[in-house]
This record gives C-alpha cells, sequence and structure tokens, in this order.
C-alpha cells in the first residue's frame, strides 16, 4: 500500500513540474513580444515623422530651348575610292621593283620593269620596214611626175601615167600601216614599264624580283587603293528614302563616321549617292558616302556606325529623357514648382533618345522637372531638390546619341532605384519567434 502511494505522488510531482515549466516558456514569450512592440512603435513613428511626412529629397533639370539634329542611323562598309590591280601587259621577265609595300605613290610612278629586249627588237624591225617603203614611195612619186609631163605631150600612153599613180597610192598607204606598226611597237615596249595608273597605297607585292610575269596572270604585280579621300556604303530603310530625298535635293547632306561605341566621330563626309533601286530580299536601299579621310582614320573594309544628318529642330524645348514617365494617361513629367511642390502634368514627346526628349506640349522654359525619385512623388508632394541635375543639354554640342529620326517615347524608363509613383513603403517587421512546445 505504501509504495503505491508513494508511486502515484512521484507522478503528480512530475506532471506538476512539466505545468510549471510550461507556464514559465509562456510567460517568457509573452515578455518578448511585449518589449518587441513596445521597441517598434517609436521607430515606425520615427520613420512616420522623417520620411513619409517629410520633404521627398528628388534632383530636378530645367527644360530648355535647344537645336536638336535629326539622324539616320546606319552599319557602313568602308570601300576604297578605287582599287585598281596592277597587272603586266607584256610576257618577260621582271628584271626591277621600283616600289615599296605600303608605300603612297602618285600616277605615273614607276613601279616595276619587265626586260625590254625583245620589244625594242620589234620595235627596230618596224621602223626599218617603215623606212625601206618610205624609200619605195619616194622613187615612186618621181616616176609619177616624169609619167604625168610625157602624158601631157602624147610621148607616152596615158595609161601607163595612171597605173604609176595607183602605185604612188599603194605604197603611200603601206607606209601608213608601217607606221602604225611601229606606233604599236613603241606602245609595247613602254608597257615593259609598269607605272601606277591611280594615286593611292601600294598592298603587298605578289611576285618578286627575277620572276617571269604574264599578261594572263591574275594576282598581277601589287594592288594600289586609293583611300584619300575614301567612301562607306550603308543601308538604310526603304521607309526613309523619301525622307533623305527630299532632304538631299536641298542640299547636302552631313554623314558622320562613328566608332563602334558611338563617343566620337572619326571623320566627317558628304552623301554621295542614293542607289537607283530597292533591294528586295532586304527592303533597304543602298547610300554612298565620300570622306576625306585625311587622318586616316577609316581603312577599307572596315566596319563603322554612320549617322545621316536630315534635319535639324531649332529652338525646340528640350528635358532629361529620365524625367518622362508612363501612367495609364500616357506620358507626364513632375513640374516642380516656386513652392517646392510638384505637380504632375502630362505631356507629348516628339523625339527622344537615351539622353534627351523633345516636348511637343506641355513643358515650358525654365520649369524645372524632376529627374530622380520617383517612389514617393504623388501630384502636390512637398520636395527638396538636391543639387542640380541639369542635363539637357543642346543637341548640337553633344557627342553622338543626338535624337534619332522614327524614335517613339519610351515612357516606362526611369532610374533603377526608384520604385512606381505611389507605390506604398516595404514595412520592415521582425520575424514572429515560434512559440515553444
Amino acid at each position: 500500500m505504501l509504495s503505491d502511494l508513494r508511486k502515484r505522488y512521484l507522478r503528480l510531482s512530475g506532471r506538476t513540474r512539466l505545468v510549471g515549466a510550461g507556464l514559465i516558456a509562456l510567460l517568457a514569450v509573452a515578455a518578448i513580444y511585449s518589449l518587441g512592440g513596445s521597441s517598434q512603435e517609436p521607430q515606425r513613428g520615427a520613420r512616420g515623422r522623417f520620411g513619409a511626412d517629410g520633404p521627398v529629397p528628388v534632383l530636378a533639370a530645367a527644360a530648355k530651348l535647344a537645336d536638336v539634329p535629326i539622324y539616320l542611323d546606319a552599319v557602313g562598309t568602308t570601300r576604297a575610292l578605287n582599287t585598281v590591280t596592277v597587272r603586266p601587259q607584256v610576257d618577260g621577265k621582271l628584271i626591277g621593283v621600283g616600289f615599296k609595300e605600303g608605300q603612297d605613290v602618285r600616277k605615273g610612278d614607276v613601279l616595276a620593269r619587265i626586260d625590254p629586249t625583245t620589244y625594242k627588237a620589234q620595235l627596230d624591225q618596224a621602223m626599218a620596214k617603215k623606212a625601206q617603203d618610205e624609200a619605195l614611195l619616194g622613187n615612186a612619186r618621181i616616176d609619177l611626175d616624169r609619167y604625168e609631163r610625157l602624158a601631157a605631150t602624147n610621148s607616152i600612153n596615158r595609161q601607163q601615167a595612171d597605173t604609176q599613180r595607183a602605185l604612188v597610192a599603194q605604197i603611200e598607204a603601206q607606209v601608213k600601216s608601217d607606221q602604225a606598226a611601229v606606233d604599236n611597237a613603241k606602245a609595247i615596249l613602254e608597257y615593259t614599264t609598269v607605272v601606277a595608273p591611280i594615286d593611292g597605297r601600294t598592298g603587298i607585292r605578289q611576285v618578286d624580283e627575277g620572276n617571269i610575269v604574264r599578261a594572263s596572270d591574275s594576282t598581277g604585280i601589287v594592288v594600289i587603293t586609293q583611300i584619300q579621300p575614301i567612301s562607306v556604303l550603308f543601308n538604310l530603310p526603304q521607309q526613309n528614302i523619301s525622307q533623305v530625298n527630299k532632304a538631299f535635293a536641298q542640299t547636302p547632306l552631313a554623314v558622320e563616321a562613328l566608332q563602334s561605341d558611338n563617343d566620337a566621330v572619326i571623320d566627317r563626309g558628304t552623301l554621295g549617292v542614293v542607289d537607283n533601286q530597292v533591294d528586295q530580299t532586304t527592303g533597304t536601299v543602298r547610300l554612298k558616302a565620300d570622306f576625306p579621310n585625311a587622318s586616316l582614320a577609316l581603312w577599307p573594309g572596315q566596319f563603322v556606325n554612320v549617322r545621316l544628318l536630315i534635319d535639324t529642330l531649332r529652338q525646340v524645348v528640350v528635358i532629361p529623357t529620365g524625367a518622362v514617365q508612363r501612367g495609364p494617361a500616357g506620358t507626364f513629367v513632375y513640374v516642380v514648382r516656386d513652392d517646392n511642390k510638384v505637380a504632375m502634368r502630362p505631356v507629348s514627346i516628339s523625339l527622344q533618345d537615351e539622353t534627351q526628349a523633345v516636348v511637343a506640349n506641355g513643358v515650358q522654359p525654365p520649369e524645372r522637372v524632376v529627374t530622380t525619385g520617383f517612389a514617393r512623388l504623388t501630384d502636390g508632394t512637398q520636395v527638396n531638390v538636391a543639387g542640380n541635375a541639369d542635363t539637357a543639354v543642346p543637341a548640337a554640342a553633344r557627342p553622338p546619341g543626338a535624337l534619332r529620326d522614327g524614335q517613339r517615347p519610351d515612357g516606362n524608363r526611369r532610374p533603377r532605384s526608384d520604385a512606381a509613383p505611389g507605390a506604398p513603403p516595404i514595412p520592415t517587421q521582425s520575424p514572429t519567434p515560434s512559440p515553444t512546445r
């Protein structure tokens, strides 16, 4: 009996200890919750006083009037204005080379010499044949004069004088043929001296001195390319051709060759020709521009970015592209009023690029527009304009990247650090501890 009572007592004591430990744990959790809640309230109040309720820090820029050039962009291929493969016109041994690889040559400079011995002998032979026929012609003319005098006195038959006259004409024709043979032999002899047909730069020599060259050789002796001036070929969509032709008919159009990253102008030239047909496979038209290439920055076969200036918008309103926002009703900007409150104002954008946008209506200089800090802005929000974000520089003074024709306004672009206008801030909460069981 005593042992049974003792066992029941021990069981009750163990349960009582477990219940007591559980109560202590629950009380500890409650104390943590009460302390956490009381510590978060001041923080929330502080955020409310200095964040949402205070002026919103933003950057702003003033709208300006500027001349904005309109460009058509393309990728072009540089091509030498003239390219000549210098080939020998006669067969023979190459006895001399008068140029260095990569040398600039002028038209008429001697490039190579071919052994002229055989061709000089042919010229001498032709000249000797001409001299022989000229001697016969002189004797025939003397006989003709004698026969005409005798025929006039009826001392000889008139037919004999006519026959002599025909012989003189025949020998005269033979002398002319001899002269043509002499001229041909002289020309062939001159072909043994190979001269530069154009001004340009020589390439890599294709044959060395001492080799036998032939007029039928396809490789030739050297290739000369004229790179000053130089041309660039590029394609534009057929939709732009009417606009290009209209501007081209009024004035020569300026063309700029740009580096691959569009950060600098390599050379400036003018549009030379617009092709007379559209490529049906691509729907584009080929254009050719000529560049002086004074610094030799353009090289045949090089790919370059090209932009064609077709028009310039005079004294239009320009604002930074980052100021343009898009909402359900279209594009709009936040205008900073004199009381440092912003007003949401709809705008119409006619042209836009990565840097600036042309405003058709909605903003006038010198009104300021917000460029950064849209996350907490609404109509009438008090703002604090920090610094000067005036980035709307005139397009004429900007490096490559001016407005391109046909670009559509992109109001969705905003700084990556901003959220959508009017979006509530995401509350910061401490993780809820799981109760101890």
